[in-house]
């Protein structure tokens, strides 16, 4: 192949990769997205800001960038030219979006990276020292170890949506560039639900076993299906008994880690071998999803785990042993897994690292997450919450999102129904018939059209919805211009 004829191939294939990154996001017609490189990436990733307020990992064409995400960043923003139609970016999206998601900025995001049992020498003697420790002990030795949160600037505390701020700029370059009224995509949630909320309840001890029947009663009082993740193995038995009860009240059982040491993704090996034995009990108890122990996590080694979807990578790590998160508040695949990212503090953190029984900290990570219509998860512990405090705090954390779903259009599903309609959502397609857009594909009856529209130099987020007597209601959303 002649070499203008090979690289004129080579740019196709760039661009048509760039373009997927927000097709497979919107759910948007494939011609209405024409983006380019502007030159050479770099050969070494760092950090760079596309716009006011927004940090980008991974490799430019431009500017330059930093190793760690401190301090005033080069922002690419002005580097953005037009080539026709086409949008020709310093960077490419996809790179920086996966850098994200998987995490691949962490090595370098935090100088030194002191967080908590950051070595495998302090975490192999935490672990083996935690089961003689008082969960008071432990609460002051964790509340030391946070100390430098404060200090952390990215991802940003306590919600981080890098990843769909970053798909909204260019969603919004690309209609100015094209001139188009609006553009069509299919919304994010089923019947044209304005965010997602899921719960589930992670279970560590014998204790937390007893109480699991309670706390299924106290979900159901606010008709709220959930999840549970059970130990296989040193915790505990889980008896055959309690996985039908489980089922037989339309929960789901999933599996969490296989023994809870913390070391799952200490070693390759070692983990290939567990994950053998993950595969067993999730074929065992049909469990179709994964959280693993401690939040601990290697997005690149979830290929060896035989799951339809994992719930392991929080959004903002700044709390977790393993510091990081996925800067996203909405599902995404790696590989053939769908990842539900936690996007909510997990309530032992919230009641015993931060003291926090006032409901501060999780009414404004559901504002932030539901004003980006993503979806809301939590971890809440049958073996913390069974305290009256701790209970009395959770109860009124229902209540709030009972009346999400009854005020704000939320939809409650837990993680399995998350799955499935992700998973639909991703098959669809917009096409146009005689002029007018029309969804194809599996549930397309849940599914609705949304339109994106420019005003003010703003994206506007509107949702076609049969509403009572037919009437069309609208979720509307905006996000800045660069």
């Amino acid at each position: 192949m002649p070499m203008n004829q090979q690289s004129t191939r080579i740019t196709e294939v760039l661009s048509n990769r760039m373009n997927k990154t927000l097709v497979d996001f919107f759910r948007c017609p494939e011609a209405s997205m024409k983006f380019a490189l502007s030159g050479d990436l770099s050969q070494e990733p760092g950090y760079f800001s596309f716009g006011s307020g927004m940090v980008c990992y991974g490799r430019s064409c431009a500017g330059p960038r930093k190793n760690v995400a401190e301090g005033a960043l080069a922002d690419l923003a002005h580097n953005v030219t037009y080539s026709g139609s086409t949008l020709r970016l310093p960077f490419d999206p996809v790179d920086v979006v996966e850098n994200l998601r998987r995490e691949r900025y962490a090595v370098n995001g935090y100088p030194g990276n002191a967080g908590l049992l950051s070595s495998p020498f302090a975490r192999r003697l935490y672990y083996f020292a935690r089961p003689a420790l008082h969960v008071s002990v432990r609460k002051h030795l964790q509340r030391y170890f946070f100390l430098d949160v404060p200090r952390l600037s990215f991802p940003r505390w306590p919600v981080d949506t890098s990843v769909e701020t970053l798909l909204e700029r260019l969603l919004l370059l690309s209609i100015k560039t094209q001139n188009l009224k609006r553009l069509p995509f299919i919304w994010f949630w089923p019947e044209g639900a304005a965010s997602c909320v899921s719960m589930s309840h992670d279970v560590e001890t014998k204790t937390g076993l007893r109480f699991c029947s309670q706390l299924m009663d106290v979900d159901d009082r606010f008709g709220i299906k959930s999840s549970f993740q059970v130990i296989p193995e040193n915790q505990y038995p889980v008896s055959q008994q309690f996985i039908s009860e489980v089922r037989g009240r339309n929960f789901e059982l999933n599996i969490q880690d296989l023994n809870h040491k913390g070391n799952l993704f200490s070693d390759r090996q070692q983990f290939l071998r567990h994950a053998a034995q993950i595969n067993k009990y999730a074929q065992q108890y049909e469990a179709l999803g994964f959280r693993s122990g401690r939040m601990y996590r290697n997005a690149d080694w979830y290929d060896a785990l035989n799951i339809a979807y994992d719930m392991s990578i929080p959004n903002v790590a700044h709390y977790e042993a393993q510091r990081g998160g996925c800067c996203t508040v909405f599902p995404y695949f790696i590989g053939n897994i769908l990842e539900i990212p936690l996007t909510t503090s997990q309530d032992y953190t919230v009641f015993n690292i931060l003291g926090d029984y006032s409901h501060a900290l999780w009414k404004a990570q559901i504002a932030l997450v539901t004003k980006a219509h993503g979806l809301l998860t939590f971890i809440v512990h049958p073996d913390y919450v069974s305290e009256r405090r701790a209970m009395n705090a959770y109860i009124r954390l229902l209540h709030r999102l009972a009346v999400l779903r009854r005020d704000e259009n939320a939809w409650i599903a837990p993680p399995r129904e998350v799955n499935r309609w992700w998973r639909q959502r991703s098959e669809m397609k917009l096409v146009c018939e005689n002029g007018r857009w029309r969804i194809t594909g599996p549930a397309q009856t849940r599914a609705r059209i949304a339109y994106a529209t420019v005003k003010d130099d703003r994206i506007e987020y509107s949702v076609e919805q049969n509403g009572p007597r037919g009437v069309l209601t609208a979720a509307t959303k905006s996000a800045a211009v660069l």
